[in-house]
């Protein structure tokens, strides 16, 4: 495969509820335990001082407090007898008697009352009980609409609302409804007073959203600090990558290293040069390879995780440096080294369309989102975006891309990112016609955008991956070290569950694989007998990877306790196949 010169850039390549109002009072009761038990001695907290003991070892856990959450979790889940026992036993009550009065006189529609109630809240300032009396009017006034009191919901609107001096534009949003009562029912409004004990309990929620955690405590406050919990344990696990319901609460997360897929389950030998690049489809389904025999191969994942040849695709002259998958899988997108692109029935294997333009060459690809459309980068440093028939649609002219440029479409179309300089990644939006850049101290050799737009993985010639976080303000969060490049363009890209790992191809013949989080190297595939150019982790299953080499094949990677049956005395139980059944010959494509 062809290298670079050293003072030269890399090429491309060429390569709440009413139940919960049981048993409602604030504050806590001291009360004299009966006796001291051998296991009440073993529990004994940290300090005894009313409403400040503490529990637990590290000093930071409130009795109170723990007692009122587990109360709120115990109503929640319907243990309604349960969670009132506690509350008399423990003396810690979960709501106070006065929001125990305002929640139910919420739940009656006693507009006038809950007010003058919210005015005895001791721990609401000023400003929280305006916005509260807000949402209490607001919802006063649209009964009184779908009553058809208009008059008195006007009163209320001039006389309640308006003199609080808050949030003017829904009063004006709310005086439509009076003036043009004909509009009411398009709105949302119309929504919260369909059905009335259900509008006031999403009420009661809205409310309980504006007041401090200590009045009332938000709901499911007890899953939420269980699911906090599971989730720091996960980002500290720097070889999770398998589903949430797999974790426990009976202990400590931690996963080991079986969980990473690093056991080669088949080798792919249909191409017969290096093999450049390839890539899953968005699904899972499909795996397209590009090399540089000037072939394109569909391979179909089965349902058992075994990779077949489904088709070779055949028409570009020179070597293919990139394929790109329809947003519905449907089609795929080649594009040769200079050359032409296709466009391709994946089903069929058919050539459905041929782009070029004359005078320069495309250098790279990518599809629009809604699949209607393709950007293109050309050799005259523009780019452009054409109609799936070949006809250019709009053209972007200047310093917007480099020769040996990658392409990137956000996923609702409005950003486009390249390489416009050596270092430097353009991010283009196209509404605002704003452009914003990513500067680098090195030669930028490839990127990769994560599935949710949110970063950007960023290939160095210093043998270095940085990680910018592409949201508001760009922010460099992590690199990634380790691999070996020299001359080549080597693609990275996110993989995993919820794309927590960067993996890596090498010129050692390696796969290398880190931690995104942390940033550490998590493990290294070695298999390959040539550079490993690209790697592709399948979006559909966390425990499989391609990568493609510069010895012509592709290797697909599992876990290792994935069992396989033996194909062979020298197999090791290993599946190693050339994607196709035995004495199946490839059928090619014109």
């Amino acid at each position: 495969m062809g290298g670079v010169e050293d003072d030269q850039p890399p090429s491309k390549r060429v390569k709440v509820t009413s139940k919960h109002l049981e048993g409602f009072a604030n504050g806590f009761s001291p009360r004299e335990s009966p006796s001291c038990s051998l296991s009440l001695m073993m529990a004994r907290p940290l300090s005894s001082k009313g409403d400040d003991e503490i529990l637990g070892t590290k000093g930071i856990v409130k009795k109170v407090e723990l007692v009122r959450i587990i109360t709120e979790a115990l109503y929640s889940l319907g243990y309604e007898r349960t969670g009132a026992h506690l509350e008399e036993e423990s003396g810690i009550h979960l709501q106070s008697s006065v929001v125990k009065l305002f929640m139910q006189q919420i739940l009656d529609g006693n507009w006038d009352k809950s007010l003058h109630t919210l005015h005895k809240f001791s721990q609401l300032d000023e400003t929280t009980i305006k916005s509260a009396s807000f949402v209490i009017l607001e919802q006063k006034f649209l009964e009184l609409l779908d009553e058809e009191k208009l008059m008195d919901a006007l009163k209320t609107l001039r006389t309640e609302i308006a003199p609080l001096c808050i949030n003017s534009n829904r009063i004006h949003n709310l005086s439509t409804c009076i003036v043009s009562p004909s509009q009411y029912d398009q709105t949302e409004f119309a929504a919260k007073t369909a059905v009335k004990a259900k509008a006031r309990s999403a009420l009661l929620e809205e409310l309980q959203r504006i007041f401090p955690p200590t009045v009332i405590i938000p709901e499911r406050r007890l899953v939420h600090l269980v699911e906090q919990a599971l989730d720091l344990q996960r980002d500290a696990c720097i070889f999770h990558n398998s589903l949430v319901q797999d974790m426990s609460l009976y202990t400590d997360h931690q996963c080991g290293r079986d969980q990473i897929p690093s056991q080669t389950l088949q080798i792919l030998q249909e191409h017969s040069d290096e093999v450049w690049f390839l890539q899953f489809s968005h699904n899972g389904q499909y795996l397209a390879s590009a090399s540089g025999d000037h072939l394109v191969i569909i391979w179909e994942v089965n349902s058992d995780g075994t990779v077949n040849l489904k088709d070779i695709l055949s028409g570009h002259q020179k070597p293919i440096f990139h394929v790109s998958w329809s947003p519905d899988g449907l089609q795929l997108l080649t594009c040769g080294v200079q050359e032409t692109a296709r466009r391709w029935n994946v089903y069929s294997g058919e050539c459905l369309q041929v782009y070029e333009k004359n005078g320069v060459s495309i250098v790279s690809c990518e599809w629009a989102p809604d699949g209607k459309g393709i950007y293109f980068g050309f050799t005259d440093k523009s780019m452009s975006m054409w109609n799936l028939e070949g006809k250019e649609v709009e053209c972007w002219k200047g310093q917007r891309i480099v020769s040996i440029s990658d392409l990137g479409v956000t996923s609702d179309g409005k950003k486009i990112i390249t390489i416009c300089k050596n270092s430097v990644i353009l991010l283009f939006d196209k509404e605002s016609n704003v452009e914003k850049f990513i500067e680098e101290d090195e030669t930028i050799t490839s990127f990769s955008l994560s599935s949710d737009n949110k970063f950007l993985l960023v290939s160095l010639v210093n043998q270095e991956i940085h990680l910018w976080n592409i949201e508001g303000h760009f922010k460099l969060v992590g690199k990634y070290k380790g691999h070996k490049r020299t001359r080549y363009v080597l693609k990275a890209c996110f993989g995993g569950f919820q794309q927590s790992f960067v993996a890596c191809g090498s010129e050692d013949a390696q796969v290398y694989i880190w931690h995104r989080g942390s940033g550490k190297l998590v493990e290294t595939l070695p298999g390959h007998s040539g550079a490993v150019n690209s790697v592709s982790w399948n979006p559909g299953n966390p425990h499989m990877l391609a990568s493609a080499s510069d010895d012509g094949t592709i290797r697909i990677w599992g876990l290792n306790q994935v069992k396989m049956k033996p194909r062979g005395p020298d197999s090791n139980g290993v599946h190693y196949s050339n994607g196709g059944t035995p004495g199946e010959k490839a059928r090619v494509l014109e």
